[in-house]
């Protein structure tokens, strides 16, 4: 048995999505008007099918109740799908949630052990420092007395039951073992890859996801704006003639080896192509926020890496840098991270600094003549030093995860796990 406390847009659909699969259900709401609709039939919001699943679950495998006692006693688990609404500073009002989970800490009776699942979008870190202390003020120990995950949707308004019935992912943020098991047992009719994971990385998962879009959308807008700037282009083609790039669909380097965190990027194209446009929008009067934040952004991770660098070694300590080229399978040094990386631990007073590349190091000596050793292979470089940095994701470091993790690692490519 599952109840869904909440039930709009995400609640309706979760509620309906797990009657169809043929879990029984227990609805709650505290808004008598729109429990009124739903027990006649009728959603009081549009989106595709929910409406004919609610009249096929109805009084079925879905029960709509008034009494939330009833709900949480027969249920193993609990999902909260209230609304967590925007405060004046922007900050999550989580007003909502405090009273879900004071209705449903009422009606718990221990050592009846009930799982709470978080599906209210939350920003990171909210279930393990807000959510967390609250549920044990009111005398439960979680993961022992009452267990406490979360679970994000991915839900597309107009496609929310397709979404829901069919997703690309599901994620279970869990603190211990037997509530994300719980949840994960849930799904696993829905035939999807499952991610149980921290309860700070869900959450982050689903704040990475709508910041991605939102951030793709700007992007478009003020391409489009630095376009009307310049004048005499065709928008709407440009904009189609970029969706032909085969890396939107799926070839071997494909968008997701550029939506993923490394140390910056570099070559010959993207600085000086990104400088340029920044340029020619300010000339013709307008100024491209979004782009100038990209390049500066693109410093302030190489000064990140030498700071982090900074903070956790000594000066005297040797340092390995494993990548010269700005990408794997590419002896391209231009405006390469490394350059720059390295310049920045020279000036904190780093001058044991040994360099490996399997392709670049001929072409990134003769560019920038720094006074730091290279190493000829990747074994010889590992018996000399104390710590290694990562700075280009090559398949020979990849394969080499055992004998390199001997050594303090910094992984600023996030090539292992």
């Amino acid at each position: 048995m599952i109840t869904v406390i909440g039930l709009g847009f995400v609640g309706l659909t979760t509620a309906l999505g797990f009657s169809d699969k043929g879990y029984n259900v227990y609805g709650y709401d505290i808004d008598l008007v729109k429990k009124e609709q739903l027990r006649k039939g009728i959603i009081p919001f549009y989106e595709p099918h929910l409406e004919e699943k609610l009249n096929q679950h109805l009084n079925k495998n879905f029960k709509i109740v008034d009494d939330i006692q009833e709900a949480v006693s027969n249920s193993k688990i609990i999902y909260l799908c209230v609304g967590t609404p925007s405060k004046t500073d922007g900050s999550a009002d989580l007003g909502f949630i405090f009273d879900a989970i004071n209705s449903v800490a009422t009606s718990i009776k221990k050592p009846d052990f009930k799982v709470l699942v978080l599906k209210s979008t939350i920003p990171p870190s909210t279930t393990s420092k807000s959510i967390k202390p609250y549920i044990e003020k009111l005398g439960f120990k979680v993961g022992v007395d009452i267990g406490l995950t979360n679970n994000p949707e991915f839900l597309r308004e107009g496609y929310a039951w397709n979404d829901f019935m069919n997703p690309d992912r599901i994620v279970i943020g869990q603190e211990e073992n037997t509530s994300g098991q719980i949840v994960e047992n849930v799904y696993q009719s829905f035939n999807a890859p499952i991610y149980r994971v921290s309860l700070n990385t869900a959450e982050f998962i689903k704040y990475l996801s709508n910041t991605l879009l939102a951030t793709l959308i700007s992007f478009a807008n003020e391409q489009s704006l630095i376009a009307r700037s310049i004048g005499d282009i065709e928008i709407k083609k440009a904009f189609q003639v970029l969706h032909r790039d085969k890396r939107w669909f799926g070839t071997p380097a494909n968008m997701t080896s550029y939506v993923y965190p490394g140390c910056g990027f570099g070559g010959y194209c993207l600085p000086k192509d990104t400088m340029a446009l920044v340029s020619q929008a300010i000339k013709n009067s307008y100024s491209p926020e979004l782009l100038k934040s990209t390049l500066k952004v693109n410093e302030t991770i190489k000064e990140f890496v030498v700071n982090d660098i900074g903070e956790k070694t000594n000066r005297n300590d040797s340092i390995g840098i494993l990548g010269l080229a700005f990408k794997p399978n590419s002896n391209d040094i231009r405006d390469t991270p490394a350059k720059v990386i390295i310049e920045g631990l020279m000036r904190r007073g780093y001058h044991n600094i040994i360099a490996y590349d399997p392709m670049s190091i001929e072409e990134f000596k003769g560019a920038y003549s720094l006074p730091i050793e290279y190493s000829s292979s990747l074994q010889s470089l590992l018996m000399k030093v104390d710590h290694i940095v990562i700075l280009t994701a090559w398949d020979e470091f990849i394969n080499s995860e055992e004998s390199i993790k001997m050594k303090n690692v910094f992984d600023y490519r996030y090539i292992y796990s």
